[in-house]
């Protein structure tokens, strides 16, 4: 069973790492084996909160995970090192968000973050992850990439707001999920309308045939979906996409390990 979770993110950093801690623990009680939690889980969202509210570890829920017996992707955090700056999770987000939709949002991360620049997977008894941040997911070929190196699960903390939310948040998970046969879920924090960046929220779990299979709403909740590795080995024997791809005609490289 998988869980990820719509946090209400406040001002005041300590409550956020306790309240994230104490959702982690009920939803072990729950059954939980994979955990996440949202983008920038322990801090507002926006560039003149990243400098305040950089971390340089997450050390306290990462006791409280291994406390649980649970694996947890720990959303992200703004990461300081080396007087830099980090979208992180165990990963760097790769994608900085700079965007400029006119009379709707002009957004820049790369005024206080810098891109990361490796991938990151992990075993787990259960299956293979896949992580991204947010941004990562528009971007087709790190979703490729990571089908390539068998992962079975593809999770993305992120934080889309009211513009590209409803454009994209599902379809870039359900397309991601079909195209390269895999579960595909994201953990987003719950929606404040009284913050300056307003996330959309609806943690969800996408099956590799594109089905939703739970999806939560804007408000503060756990979201609860399990993966059937049965059903997404019978989906790639039946449509055996890898095994048809012209390696005579293209080929998606990577540049770093």
């Amino acid at each position: 069973k998988n869980i990820f979770k719509a946090l209400q993110i406040s001002s005041i950093k300590s409550d956020n790492v306790t309240r994230a801690c104490s959702f982690i623990q009920e939803a072990a009680t729950q059954g939980a084996k994979i955990v996440s939690l949202p983008e920038c889980f322990n801090s507002p969202y926006g560039t003149k909160y990243f400098p305040e509210y950089a971390e340089k570890s997450t050390q306290k829920i990462s006791k409280v995970a291994k406390e649980c017996s649970i694996y947890l992707i720990g959303g992200s955090i703004p990461e300081e090192d080396a007087g830099k700056l980090y979208n992180t999770c165990a990963y760097r987000k790769i994608h900085l968000f700079d965007i400029d939709v006119p009379g709707k949002i002009t957004f820049q991360e790369s005024k206080t973050l810098s891109p990361g620049d490796s991938f990151s997977t992990f075993d787990t008894p259960y299956c293979r992850v896949g992580l991204g941040i947010c941004y990562d997911m528009q971007f087709a070929e790190l979703a490729q990439i990571y089908a390539q190196r068998d992962c079975q699960l593809l999770v993305y903390p992120g934080a889309f707001n009211l513009t590209t939310g409803p454009a994209h948040w599902e379809v870039l998970q359900r397309s991601q999920a079909v195209d390269n046969q895999v579960y595909v879920a994201t953990a987003s924090p719950a929606r404040d309308d009284k913050t300056s960046y307003v996330a959309w929220g609806h943690s969800t779990m996408v099956n590799p045939c594109g089905e939703v299979l739970a999806k939560g709403g804007t408000e503060e909740a756990i979201v609860y979906s399990d993966i059937d590795l049965k059903k997404l080995a019978e989906i790639r024997q039946q449509i055996p996409i890898f095994r048809q791809k012209r390696s005579d005609l293209y080929a998606m490289e990577m540049k770093k390990p």
